[in-house]
C-alpha cells in the first residue's frame, strides 16, 4: 500500500470521509484502546497511523492469498456496505454475502453447497427451456425459487470450497460467520471499529464500520493494493 506514510492531507482525507471516527467513548472495546488516537465531543478518533498499517497488513495478506489461487469470501450485509463488498468481490471472482448469512455457510460446507448445486441447477434449466415441460403452476413454482434462492446465493457461486479466509466489515452485525471461521481456523481479515475486540479478527484494519463513505474508502485500497 502507498500510502503507508501519514501526512496531513491523508489525515485530513480520512477524517472527512469518517474513516477515523468511531462510536461514543462509552462504547470503547478495553482492547481497543492501545488504536484510540484522541477523543472529541466523547466520539473515539482512531489513530490514523494504526488505520494505515494494519490496513497495509491486511492487504498484504489478502494479495498473497489470491496471488496464489486462494478463496476469499467477503461478507457485508448492511446498506452502508453492500454495493462496495459486491463490486470488489465480483472484480477479482469472488464469493461474497451481501443478502444474509446462512448459518453453517463454512461449518456445514456440504449441505449449503448441495443447496447452492440445485439452484444453479434450476437455473440453467429454465435458461435451456427445460422447464417449459411442466405445467403453468409448476412453472410459477420453479420460478419462485430461483427467484427466493438467488437473494442468497448469487454470491456464492464462485464458492466451490471452503474458503482460505473470511473478510468481513462490522463483526458485531456478522458474528456467526465470524465465529464459523474460528471453528474451521479459518484466518479472518475485518473492518474492526471502537467497539469491538480485535483479538476475534487475525487482520483487523482499524477503521469505522459503519460509515458508508469509510467502507468504499477502504475497499478501494484494498483493490488498488492486490491490483498492484
Amino acid at each position: 500500500m502507498k500510502e503507508n506514510i501519514i501526512t496531513d492531507e491523508l489525515i485530513k482525507e480520512m477524517a472527512n470521509l469518517g474513516v477515523i471516527f468511531g462510536h461514543k467513548k462509552s462504547k470503547t472495546h478495553p482492547r481497543m484502546r492501545p488504536y484510540i488516537g484522541l477523543s472529541r465531543n466523547e466520539i473515539e478518533i482512531l489513530d490514523p497511523q494504526a488505520t494505515l498499517t494494519s490496513l497495509a497488513k491486511a492487504i498484504e495478506f489478502m494479495k498473497e492469498k489470491i496471488k496464489s489461487g486462494g478463496l476469499i469470501i467477503s461478507v457485508g450485509t448492511l446498506p452502508a456496505m453492500r454495493e462496495a463488498i459486491k463490486e470488489f468481490s465480483v472484480k477479482f471472482n469472488l464469493p461474497y454475502v451481501t443478502t444474509r448469512w446462512l448459518g453453517g455457510t463454512l461449518t456445514n460446507f456440504k449441505v449449503i453447497g448441495q443447496r447452492l448445486a440445485y439452484y444453479q441447477d434450476l437455473k440453467a434449466k429454465k435458461e435451456s427451456g427445460e422447464l417449459g415441460k411442466y405445467t403453468k403452476k409448476e412453472q410459477l413454482k420453479f420460478n419462485e425459487q430461483i427467484k427466493k434462492l438467488s437473494q442468497v446465493f448469487d454470491g456464492l457461486i464462485n464458492l466451490k470450497r471452503l474458503p482460505d479466509a473470511v473478510f468481513v466489515v462490522d463483526i458485531d452485525e456478522h458474528d456467526t460467520a465470524v465465529r464459523e471461521a474460528r471453528r474451521l481456523n479459518i484466518p479472518v481479515i475485518a473492518v474492526i471499529d471502537s467497539d469491538d475486540d480485535p483479538e476475534l479478527v487475525d487482520y483487523p484494519v482499524f477503521a469505522s464500520d459503519h460509515t458508508k463513505s469509510s467502507i468504499e474508502w477502504i475497499m478501494a485500497k484494498i483493490k488498488e493494493g492486490i491490483e498492484e
